[in-house]
């Protein structure tokens, strides 16, 4: 063999050996407190009910869908997010529903706090490790109707 095969052959061995060990796969780890629940729900956002949701920074739960219903949040006035009314940071009790309260959800067994435009814990216990955000749920605007879905 020739210098440049042997070279060629070595610079390609190298560069594909590199490019299977560089490309790892990030481990996406699930909730272990929510069990993932299949829903589809439509909300009509002319309806009175949902009166807080026509304007930005509004938020409205709904019973229905997801563990223990949703909250929506409309985040500038056309965008809307939907979460799941469940705390996600410790196993399901009769205290782990969120409830509104202005941009926050909080949660009545702990009183952990979470952003309704980002779905963040604000306010980690001491060693809390790896806090997990509020589970998100996939909202499809049509008109005047929110699909959500999971």
């Amino acid at each position: 063999m020739s210098v440049f095969v042997k070279t060629f052959f070595f610079k390609f061995i190298t560069l594909a050996l590199l490019l299977l060990l560089g490309c790892g796969k990030d481990k996406i780890e699930r909730n272990p407190y929510l069990p993932s629940i299949n829903f589809n729900i439509s909300l009509n956002l002319n309806l009175p009910s949902y009166d807080n949701l026509r304007y930005a920074g509004g938020g409205q739960s709904v019973r229905q869908g997801g563990i223990n219903g949703l909250l929506i949040f409309n985040l500038n006035g056309n965008d809307f997010l939907a979460w799941e009314a469940t705390c996600p940071n410790h196993p399901i009790r009769d205290c782990s529903d969120l409830s509104i309260t202005g941009v926050l959800a909080e949660c009545s067994c702990e009183g952990f706090e979470y952003s309704l435009a980002t779905g963040q814990l604000l306010n980690p216990k001491d060693g809390t490790k790896n806090p997990y955000p509020m589970l998100f749920y996939n909202v499809r605007r049509s008109g005047n109707n929110l699909n959500i879905t999971n």
